[in-house]
């Protein structure tokens, strides 16, 4: 399935906003275009081979709703960050869960919403004993037999639980898939640097191999960022790897940076830019999991994605823009470098500049992901879910990193120097390269400071020399 994932379209408060504070949970925002735009929408996609997926909350609902008024739709039983959670097992909880699990089911059927990506499932406070996610994914399936349709649910999740993606019948909660933030914190540190608040623990190769060839960093090891133990492993010989969304790039990871700037622009002031944005393409579009792609982010779009609001509730527009100022203030950001969320210049900032791809050096970085997409269709290697095939080898001081699927071998170098990496193995055919001067000789694998390249090889235990 090639998807292309909407953000929360529930209607709220204004005329733009990120869509997370949802008020009319049935309705769809009519400043989009109400019910009529979204179900042409979804045709228009459909006739070009693509599906649609949604992202819906149900965590919390936005300010400014009613619900409570209606019946006990929240309870002070659990605290959110949010405030009251969803009332999902307390006395009543039964017609909140049926109003939950039938609005899911409204944007599959009416609108044929092919997927639904469920934001932040860890806040779902439900201690009963048949989770809401289990009892709506019971539902779905029962929705896609009906229909004769292929409908997958995928979960955000904070808590490294695998037990969400895995199937009923092994006692799991039987959801398709779920996002991978190890794999991207593993990723973003490796090439960016950066180990501020919870990148603390990453920025090794180290920690990127592990989320290659175990999914979670974090399965029950020591969280520096959380103070206590986190995760719980996954059988990789149970779970297969398609269920984990790998990804370079999303809204949160994006927009919930001080001034939402991209790794294009983080990168900005480094002098192998070009080659570390192909290099980390590489590592999301030959990893073994499903792999997103955040917008404009294969052509390294460097506009920024911040986060913008319209509330029209002069308080609550008043609490939103000093509270993001707040927050980053305290670490150490001026609050005149801040953009005020409800400006509507920080909305027009975060639209895409649709003539970048058209010039230089957007439009070779778009064709190089092109090349990789490429690949990865027309290699099974690269979409191989087994976990326990993927073998990874790495020099932490010289920033090289190899992986080993099938006969592929997949050198990264994310060094400022070149590497040469002996391969045990005759010398192969190189299929992809970022950049010119990558070789293959005499089962050497010779790449120039941050590059990228896949060979064609024989199977073989990296080392350097």
């Amino acid at each position: 399935m090639t998807a292309v994932e909407l953000m929360p379209l529930a209607a709220f408060s204004g005329q733009h906003g990120w869509g997370y504070d949802g008020i009319g949970l049935w309705a769809v925002h009519e400043p989009y275009g109400g019910p009529d735009a979204l179900k042409r929408f979804v045709d228009a996609c459909h006739g070009h081979g693509l599906a649609v997926l949604l992202d819906v909350v149900y965590n919390h609902v936005g300010p400014g709703n009613r619900l409570a008024s209606f019946g006990p739709y929240f309870t002070t039983a659990h605290l959110t960050p949010w405030g009251p959670a969803m009332n999902l097992d307390q006395p009543g909880s039964d017609d909140v869960r049926s109003f939950v699990i039938g609005n899911a089911l409204m944007w599959l059927r009416d609108y044929h919403i092919d997927g639904l990506r469920l934001d932040a499932v860890h806040a779902l406070e439900d201690h009963r004993a048949v989770h809401l996610l289990e009892e709506l994914a019971v539902a779905v399936d029962a929705l896609a037999a009906s229909t004769g349709r292929s409908i997958v649910l995928v979960a955000e999740t904070d808590r490294n639980d695998p037990r969400l993606i895995t199937a009923r019948e092994a006692g799991g909660y039987g959801l398709t898939a779920q996002w991978n933030d190890d794999f991207h914190h593993a990723v973003h540190c490796a090439v960016t640097g950066e180990r501020q608040g919870y990148y603390g623990d990453f920025g090794t190769l180290a920690a990127v191999a592990k989320t290659l060839t175990r999914a979670y960093f974090h399965d029950g090891s020591w969280s520096s960022f959380r103070g206590r133990s986190h995760g719980r492993p996954v059988d990789v010989l149970r779970v297969p790897a398609y269920r984990f969304v790998g990804f370079l790039q999303d809204h949160d990871q994006v927009g919930n940076r001080a001034v939402g700037d991209r790794i294009a622009a983080i990168l900005s002031g480094h002098r192998f830019r070009d080659g570390l944005l192909r290099v980390a393409a590489g590592l999301v579009l030959t990893a073994p999991f499903t792999p997103m792609l955040f917008m404009g982010e294969e052509w390294g779009a460097d506009t920024p994605w911040q986060y913008f609001t319209d509330h029209t509730d002069p308080d609550l527009a008043h609490a939103v823009s000093t509270g993001r100022k707040s927050e980053f203030a305290e670490h150490g950001w001026g609050a005149e470098q801040i953009p005020d969320p409800q400006d509507k210049e920080t909305f027009l900032r975060s639209k895409l500049d649709w003539s970048q791809p058209r010039r230089e050096p957007y439009r070779s970085l778009l064709d190089w992901y092109r090349s990789l997409l490429s690949l990865r269709r027309a290699r099974p290697e690269l979409t191989d879910p087994r976990l326990d095939r993927v073998h990874v080898g790495y020099d932490e001081d010289a920033r090289w990193l190899m992986v080993r699927r099938g006969p592929l071998l997949i050198a990264a170098n994310l060094g400022i120097s070149p590497v040469r990496i002996q391969a045990a193995a005759g010398s192969g055919t190189v299929l992809l390269a970022s950049d010119q001067d990558i070789s293959v000789n005499s089962a050497t694998i010779t790449l120039p400071h941050a590059s990228f390249a896949v060979v064609d090889s024989a199977s073989a235990t990296p080392r350097a020399t």
